[in-house]
């Protein structure tokens, strides 16, 4: 009785008859904003409306076309990149950190070639280096009879200095600077010393041609190099970063020999990223003792936590809290998990789903370096009175170097969205309206008419349905469960 109640319900209320239907398609025709349509029903002529017909089917398929295209488009993450040169009238100075090309004092220790073998093997971290088979008995001879030897302290007490002896003069935009002006920075190279460390005083400057100018003294006859393990220069490197950046050397460094004269003309480039798909960033990873993310202090961190994590210490030329690494565990675990790490790969860059992605905004420094040799007959003269050093001195070891500005502005290359959500939408409205003059308002009554023909459609099948057989009540010609049990009782 419910199933025929719900029925009769269907069949009065929900479900018109032929008529009415056939009247909803006819008003639906006539009143759509879908173009030509109405032309198709209500044209008499049967080659007129073939023609209308095919009309409609052939803008309707290239509208498809077109708007699978941009999808395809929009989900291949397109990107433009722009250009843009911004003048200022004062830009920020960079962060230049300074090394001596000569790493430790020749006084120090009487075998110098084990100093560097060990410093070669705690510099591994972030430059490799392989160590050959023929100095590893000296080595261990070493690490054994000097098992509280601390290459930290020895490198940061005979490493080079910088004092009034070895920074000779020193000039920023027409104000002196000091030695204490100064921060000193582990690096591959020993000992080295970054100027506008963490752009503490926000040194400025408002004109280009003048920037920092300085004049080392290397120092030859005191620090020594190592020929046999390719330590063959005498002079100055440094690089150029971000204040709030470490530096970074890798054989990136800028050399500047003694007796010579370098011009370093720097232009500030500031690339902004998109995150991903479109770029590569990563806009929420952050670095826990850096500032400011980077990819070489990512890169750093990353084999910190490992070598912390194997070892149980972590080297000094490395960010973070932990116990030191002595030069036992620097050699038989330290230099071997660097190994591994670079093996395996699992401290990687680049890519999204790399360990260390690109940054979303770097600054950089492009640099036009040009040289000259240091001081012409007169200046010889001059500088041989005021050190009370004599020419020769002067030639081998005395380093001018100037940095500054080419021109007062900054070169900002952006990677940007080719298509945006509001360009695609626009783009798929346009193409719906040139071909079939179809809007927002169009695709609802296309949905509603739809979904109007699918409850019929649904109703039609429910009425057509066959009734459900009623398995709960017991037919007249079976025994019931009473009967039976009587049944057994009687036999």
């Amino acid at each position: 009785g419910i199933l025929e109640k719900i029925r009769l319900c269907l069949i009065k209320k929900l479900l018109p008859d032929l008529e009415d239907r056939r009247k909803y398609h006819e008003k639906f025709a006539s009143s759509t904003s879908f173009h030509g349509v109405h032309n198709i029903v209500h044209t008499q002529s049967k080659a007129r409306r073939a023609l209308w017909l095919l009309v409609v089917a052939g803008c309707l398929a290239i509208v498809v076309w077109q708007i699978c295209s941009r999808f395809i488009y929009y989900f291949s993450w397109p990107t433009t990149t722009t250009v843009v040169v911004q003048y200022v009238e004062k830009v920020k100075f960079p962060a230049v950190t300074f090394c001596n090309l000569n790493r430790f004092q020749a006084h120090a220790v009487s075998n110098m070639k084990v100093i560097f073998l060990i410093w070669n093997i705690v510099s591994a971290i972030v430059q490799k280096f392989a160590m050959e088979d023929k100095y590893s008995q000296e080595l261990n001879d070493f690490l054994l009879g000097n098992q509280n030897f601390s290459i930290k302290d020895f490198t940061r007490k005979n490493g080079f200095y910088l004092n009034s002896s070895t920074l000779l003069e020193c000039d920023f935009f027409g104000k002196p600077c000091y030695p204490q002006d100064f921060e000193h920075v582990f690096t591959e190279y020993g000992n080295c010393f970054t100027f506008n460390h963490n752009d503490l005083s926000a040194r400025r400057v408002s004109l280009s041609g003048r920037g920092l100018h300085l004049l080392f003294d290397v120092q030859q006859d005191k620090f020594t190099d190592e020929p046999t393990l390719g330590y063959t220069d005498a002079g100055i490197t440094f690089v150029i970063h971000p204040p709030q950046e470490l530096p970074r050397f890798d054989g990136l460094g800028l050399l500047t020999p003694v007796g010579m004269h370098a011009q370093v003309a720097i232009r500030q480039l500031k690339s902004i990223i998109q995150e991903y798909p479109w770029g590569e960033c990563k806009p929420d990873i952050k670095l826990q003792y850096h500032k400011i993310y980077s990819t070489n202090g990512c890169l750093l961190e990353c084999k910190a936590r490992y070598i912390q994590d194997w070892c149980g210490c972590l080297p000094f030329i490395l960010p973070g809290n932990g116990t030191e690494c002595d030069l036992l565990k620097f050699y038989k675990c330290v230099y071997p998990a660097v190994y591994d790490i670079e093996i395996k790969g699992l401290c990687t860059v680049g890519k999204h789903n790399s360990t260390c992605p690109t940054p979303c905004e770097e600054t950089d420094y492009p640099t036009t370096v040009t040289y000259s040799n240091f001081g012409g007959e007169k200046a010889m003269k001059y500088f041989s009175t005021k050190l009370k050093k004599s020419s020769e001195y002067i030639r081998q070891n005395l380093v001018r170097i100037e940095i500054k500005y080419h021109d007062l502005s900054y070169k900002i290359t952006q990677q940007q969205k080719a298509l945006t959500i509001s360009e695609l939408l626009a783009d798929v409205g346009g193409q719906l309206g040139l071909f079939c003059g179809a809007s927002m308002i169009t695709i609802i009554e296309l949905l509603e008419y739809i979904f109007t023909n699918f409850c019929w459609m649904c109703i039609f099948l429910l009425l057509k349905a066959p009734e459900m057989p009623q398995w709960n009540n017991p037919s007249q010609n079976q025994p019931t469960h009473k009967e039976k049990k009587r049944g057994i009782q009687e036999c």
